[in-house]
């Protein structure tokens, strides 16, 4: 384990929650930015301008001109995976954002390479940041809530253009080859790896979707992934026409003991109904060590310990999910 900070380089710009990461790095003490590759001119002059960074139009540029101690993966899901293989075959650790590929034998690739060269390779999920998140899981786990018996996810907004995505991630979201779906993929695969973490692989897999938005976008808007288990069910929907925000985000985990409800974002609440208390009542919930508070104090963890990825982040868990999708994602087709 060393004390000096991660040097960390950028692969990619064209998925906006790059910029969500970026400051985490340049606030840590254990990791710092240090280049950035992405093919757009626009988008390598904002990480210039804004963090002072050297940019580069080949990734191969940026592996030759700096020693690395880890990458930040932003692309399509497709050309994320491919960027993620190359930087592993060099035995550079690797943080992709969610849900590791376009298709399964991709994140299969991924995950085997990263066992044969014996370095970290992290899915982020943003909601693992939750701190009801982690707490609802390490709860879900433990049988504090009985034998689960069903989970429930819903991710939903009115599209990504109304949320304010950019032109270069609305190209790749809407295109099935580079993110793999549409909604189901960008949006089911929380319900999948949730479920994945608390239940592992269903016995069967039940896909749908349709296109419902007023201007359809080319690919599936509205999903629904259905799974069973030999004792119970969970559901993964996704949704990119809902207005309002009213069942946007809402998890539920069902336990032969308990209920568990998980309020949204890193403030959200976490509440538990039994028998004895049906309407339920508010979970205390302390803050998370510092290395499960972002992903940017997780990877550093990983990297500089040797420790798996915790849960959500876990490659094996995030495969399963893959596998989750392809199904799901093979039905609609």
């Amino acid at each position: 384990m060393t004390n000096q900070p991660l040097r960390i380089g950028i692969l990619g710009m064209i998925h906006d929650h790059v910029w969500d990461h970026l400051p985490q790095l340049q606030h840590s003490e254990n990791a710092e930015l240090v280049a950035a590759f992405d093919t757009n001119q626009a988008l390598r002059d904002r990480i210039k301008n804004e963090y002072g960074c050297p940019t580069y139009q080949t990734p191969d540029e940026l592996f030759s001109q700096h020693e690395l101690d880890g990458v930040y993966i932003f692309s399509s899901n497709q050309a994320g995976a491919e960027l993620a293989i190359s930087a592993l075959e060099q035995g550079i650790p690797v943080m992709i954002e969610k849900p590791m590929a376009a298709n399964l034998s991709q994140a299969e690739a991924m995950l085997a390479l990263a066992q044969e060269k014996g370095v970290c390779l992290m899915v982020n999920w943003p909601f693992t940041w939750w701190p009801q998140m982690q707490h609802a899981i390490t709860m879900a786990k433990a049988g504090e809530i009985g034998d689960i018996w069903q989970v429930k996810y819903r991710a939903a907004h009115a599209g990504p253009k109304e949320l304010g995505c950019s032109d270069y991630f609305c190209d790749w979201l809407f295109n099935p080859e580079l993110n793999g779906a549409g909604a189901m993929m960008d949006y089911c695969c929380y319900g999948c790896v949730l479920s994945s973490a608390l239940l592992g692989l269903p016995e069967s897999i039940t896909g749908i979707a349709g296109q419902y938005r007023p201007e359809p976008l080319g690919v599936e808007d509205n999903a629904l992934i259905v799974m069973q288990y030999p004792k119970a069910i969970a559901t993964a929907e996704g949704s990119w026409s809902q207005i309002g925000k009213l069942t946007a985000y809402a998890t539920a985990i069902y336990g032969t003991k308990g209920t568990l409800m998980i309020e949204p974002q890193k403030k959200g609440r976490l509440m538990l109904a039994t028998e004895d208390q049906p309407l339920g009542e508010e979970v205390k919930v302390q803050c998370p060590l510092l290395y499960l508070q972002t992903a940017t104090e997780h990877f550093a963890h990983c990297v500089q310990t040797g420790e798996e990825p915790w849960e959500l982040c876990n490659p094996t868990t995030s495969l399963k999910a893959q596998a989750i999708l392809e199904a799901g994602i093979q039905q609609i087709k």
